[in-house]
Parts: structure tokens; sequence; C-alpha cells
């Protein structure tokens, strides 16, 4: 009895070894690796392994083994919980102060720490050494402060000459910090 078939059904299923076979394995296991990674890069990685393949083949094989790059997941905004600084209305009311880093045709590094006044944006004092610890960033606020006044706020990064104790001292002495309660 002949049983009416369409030609596209009757084909048969080689019997050769599918030559995707390994390729999906190694590609999970480079995905755990490098989760970051799509498979645009993970085709390279497979194409050193031996395992060379266009991108159109890599994307279906990748797609077929369930496989994709996880979502960038949104950073937490830590200064959104803290107040914003406040911008100065007047002369010497808010100074900030920052190390800027140079080299010298030689290759010496130089540390600049500039104070500077916010509102009028003058430079208040620049020094200009290989090193500036904690005890010379406190001297070298002491001469604007002694000849201008102190201001009301000092503003500056966290970097760990700012942030020592003789420095922390000196700003929870003169009325820019609050001790902790």
């Amino acid at each position: 009895m002949i049983v009416s078939v369409a030609r596209s059904q009757r084909r048969s299923q080689g019997k050769s070894p599918k030559p995707d076979a390994p390729a999906p394995a190694r590609m999970s296991e480079l995905a755990r690796t490098y989760p970051r990674y799509g498979y645009r890069r993970i085709r390279i990685f497979l194409g050193r392994d031996g395992h060379g393949m266009s991108a159109g083949r890599a994307y279906r094989l990748w797609r077929a083994a369930g496989l994709q790059v996880p979502r960038k997941r949104p950073r937490r905004s830590v200064a959104t919980r803290r107040p914003r600084p406040q911008a100065p209305t007047s002369a010497n009311q808010v100074w900030t102060y920052d190390f800027v880093f140079d080299r010298c045709a030689n290759g010496q590094r130089l540390k600049r720490l500039t104070v500077a006044d916010e509102w009028t944006k003058e430079g208040l004092a620049i020094e200009v050494d290989g090193r500036i610890r904690s005890g010379r960033v406190i001297e070298i606020l002491a001469r604007p402060v002694s000849e201008r006044g102190a201001p009301l706020y000092l503003r500056s990064d966290n970097g760990p000459e700012f942030v020592s104790r003789a420095v922390l001292g000196l700003a929870l002495h003169a009325g820019y910090l609050t001790p902790p309660k």
C-alpha cells in the first residue's frame, strides 16, 4: 500500500554525528566563565579552540542553548541620600582643596596641593612637591587662614591626606566638622 506523504516528510536523518555537538557545551562553559560576553565574543573563543563557525551559526547555537547576557543592574546612588553641598554666596565662605598630579620631563612625580575660593575662583595657595603629607597639608591651609581668616566651609575629597587624624582634628577644632554622636 502506498501512502500519500510529501517528499519533504520522507527525509531520513543522517547517522553521522552533528558537527555542532561539542560547541554548545563549550559555549555554555565559556558563558559561565565570562558572563558579560555575548555570542560574538564567545564565537572568537570557540574559533581559537578549533570550533570555527559563522556569526549566524554561533547565534543559532547560543539561542538553542538558552544563553543570554544578563542585564546590567543599575547602580544604587549613594549621593542621593546625602544633602547636596550648598553653593557659596560670597567670598571666603567655601574653600576647596585637592591634589593635582603631574610628571617632570625626567619622570619625577610632582604633587600639587591647590587651595581655592569657590566664589572668586581665586587660587589661595599652591604647593608643589614630590610628597605632601597630612602635617604639611595643615601648614599650607594655615597660611591663607592667617591672611584672610577662616572660611565657613572646607571642601575636599576623601584622599588619605584629607581624612588623616591630623587634618580631621584641625577640621573638628576649627568647626568645619561636627563631632560624631
